[in-house]
């Protein structure tokens, strides 16, 4: 099978000790992975996490993924994709963590667009140093759909892309991501929810092997509240719904944002009323999962022509470099990554 490519993310951030925690930590889930990043940055994450007494975790050098075949168990492979001379400061924005960061995920993207990986994990950067960098993506998702774009030669209108958040007991696909809460509400169209609704809909369906059932958050409090609380509802939301009705879709709202979250929440071994909801902006559909419990929450990229995940919680500036930043979100993103591109290490 081909490898799975964890990305180095922001290397003044949490996501290089996270990647040691999941390979000391999580064999099932990093079995047929390497990390795309830099050596140096890797070997001091991995002391940082070695616990009062144990060996620190070596870090393998290879030289290409096919190289990954031979290197012995309780080993973190890593693919240098660009050196670092100093180690950078942890808890800094810096241009040079940015492009950095950016780097490992442009080599990644581009490789598994290649068809040379059966799914890219990404380690979480900072939008900051991206900007401070001088890079024009907002965020991972951005970067990515551009790639993706100039890979197939189409323009990025052509390749949408949605985020859906991710656990246990929940699913939301956002219509609109990294913009201001006045643009988001702006962003709330005809055409974008419909194509929301259209990608959520293949995209979950592929996963779950059946069409999934999806529910949609109203934007207004009350979901508008019949127009008492803006018209929204009346004049976009209901109106798409019935046309993704009208293709097949088993679409349904939409829903007061303060209560569809719970109607759809798995718990206590049942399914929820819905598989996965729509939720019209980045904070609406986010708050909810990250409430559950952050630690087990997955980012999954939807319309993408390949299979990426990423944890659901960013650098954590605050904390790194002290060791204590629990792994768990990275290591769930590695086992969804591994359902969702069928991979057998």
């Amino acid at each position: 099978m081909k490898p799975i490519a964890i990305t180095l993310g922001d290397p003044a951030g949490i996501g290089p000790e996270t990647i040691a925690k999941a390979f000391r930590d999580a064999p099932d889930a990093t079995q047929g992975c390497f990390v795309a990043g830099d050596v140096g940055t890797l070997r001091r994450a991995s002391a940082l996490v070695s616990g009062p007494g144990q060996p620190t975790l070596p870090v393998a050098l290879i030289a290409s993924p096919a190289e990954l075949a031979n290197v012995p168990p309780r080993c973190i492979p890593v693919l240098q994709i660009t050196e670092l001379l100093a180690p950078v400061p942890y808890g800094l924005v810096s241009a040079l963590a940015g492009n950095v960061a950016a780097d490992c995920v442009l080599w990644a993207s581009r490789a598994a667009l290649r068809g040379e990986l059966a799914a890219l994990v990404t380690a979480p950067l900072h939008k900051e140093a991206l900007a401070a960098a001088g890079l024009p993506y907002p965020g991972h998702t951005e970067l990515l759909q551009f790639e993706a774009a100039a890979y197939l030669g189409k323009s990025l209108q052509e390749v949408p892309v949605r985020m859906m958040l991710a656990n246990n007991e929940l699913r939301t696909v956002l219509v609109s991501i990294h913009m201001s809460l006045r643009q988001a509400i702006e962003a709330v169209t005809f055409d974008n929810v419909l194509q929301t609704l259209r990608i959520t809909d293949r995209s979950v369906g592929a996963a779950l092997g059946r069409a999934p059932r999806i529910g949609v958050a109203g934007l207004n409090p009350h979901a508008g509240e019949g127009g008492l609380f803006g018209r929204e509802e009346i004049d976009t939301i209901i109106p798409t719904i019935q046309a993704a009705r009208a293709e097949g879709l088993d679409v349904h709202g939409p829903y007061a944002p303060d209560t569809v979250f719970m109607r759809a929440r798995a718990k206590n071994g049942q399914p929820g009323e819905f598989d996965v909801v729509v939720a019209m902006y980045h904070d609406q559909g986010l708050i909810p999962v990250k409430y559950l419990g952050v630690e087990q929450g997955v980012n999954v990229t939807l319309g993408l022509p390949l299979v990426r995940t990423s944890p659901d919680h960013g650098t954590a500036f605050d904390i790194a470099g002290t060791g204590v930043a629990d792994a768990s979100s990275l290591i769930a993103a590695l086992r969804m990554a591994r359902k969702l591109s069928g991979f057998q290490a």
